[in-house]
């Protein structure tokens, strides 16, 4: 993925940079498609409003825009000081309010950009994002916003961004296996889509639990309708994962291997269901 327009039916992007120059040129670009579109625009980012309006004034139409209230900027300070653990619930309702007043003032929808490597610092600081950026995808599914989140990759663990890079529908970092984000279809838990192999099952485990999908019935249901792969050491830890948690983890998928190696493990914790 070389840009961050039309990113399809969440537009939820995790952008990794290592390069100011680039990551700004990517942040105007999603910006600007969201005015294009009739969307109220918000940047969020490090540093004091002044210094945050400066930084997107010189963008095509934003002068006009920030003069309109079309576009906004948001400091992550005082909110969020250096260090803060991230409030997930609290912070999904806050932009489901900010969506709603965009709306209510005649725009089509909210769209955000979001320098949140501040906010991912930490073990516990990262745990707590994961669960949020599952929350908001969800919210995203059924709702009129969007959101691009920004990660430095010289200030993070390559295991880090690979967590954060697989909770989102896109992403420009290369070599993420997998995904597990908002299913579009009622009845699901999460969206899994891609290849579980030996490379990756441990990140997938990893972000099960910090994502905590909710349940349905009682059962963590996932739609797996794009998920290409999976190896028997996969379900065998994802039935782990089911039985630490006193659940039944549901796996509709159309990779004809899964309930053969399923049946064959006899894997109490996990039931996979094919779809066409």
């Amino acid at each position: 993925m070389l840009h961050t327009r039309d990113l399809g039916r969440h537009d939820h992007v995790c952008w990794s940079y290592d390069d100011r120059a680039d990551v700004g040129l990517r942040v105007a670009e999603f910006l600007l498609d969201g005015l294009s579109r009739g969307q109220r625009v918000l940047y969020v980012g490090s540093g004091d409003a002044s210094a945050l309006v400066e930084a997107v004034r010189g963008l095509d139409g934003f002068e006009a825009a920030l003069a309109s209230g079309a576009a906004q900027v948001a400091p992550l300070e005082p909110q969020y000081a250096n260090g803060a653990v991230i409030d997930p619930e609290r912070q999904v309702e806050a932009y489901a309010e900010a969506t709603e007043q965009a709306v209510a003032a005649g725009y089509r929808g909210l769209r955000v950009a979001a320098e949140a490597t501040p906010l991912v610092r930490s073990p516990a600081q990262l745990t707590a994002f994961l669960h949020y950026e599952h929350l908001v995808d969800r919210f995203m599914a059924d709702h009129p916003f969007s959101a691009l989140c920004a990660y430095d990759r010289t200030r993070l663990s390559e295991q880090a961004l690979e967590q954060l890079a697989s909770v989102h529908p896109s992403t420009n970092l290369p070599g993420v296996g997998f995904r597990l984000h908002a299913s579009a279809r009622p009845g699901h838990s999460a969206e899994l889509s891609g290849e579980i192999d030996m490379f990756n099952r441990d990140v997938l485990v990893q972000v099960l639990d910090r994502v905590r999908p909710r349940s349905h019935g009682g059962r963590v249901v996932l739609d797996g309708a794009g998920l290409t792969f999976i190896d028997h050491r996969g379900l065998m830890s994802l039935d782990e994962y089911a039985r630490s948690r006193a659940t039944t983890l549901v796996l509709r998928t159309a990779f004809p291997g899964a309930a053969r190696i399923a049946s064959l493990l006899d894997l109490p914790g996990v039931r996979v269901e094919p779809v066409a």
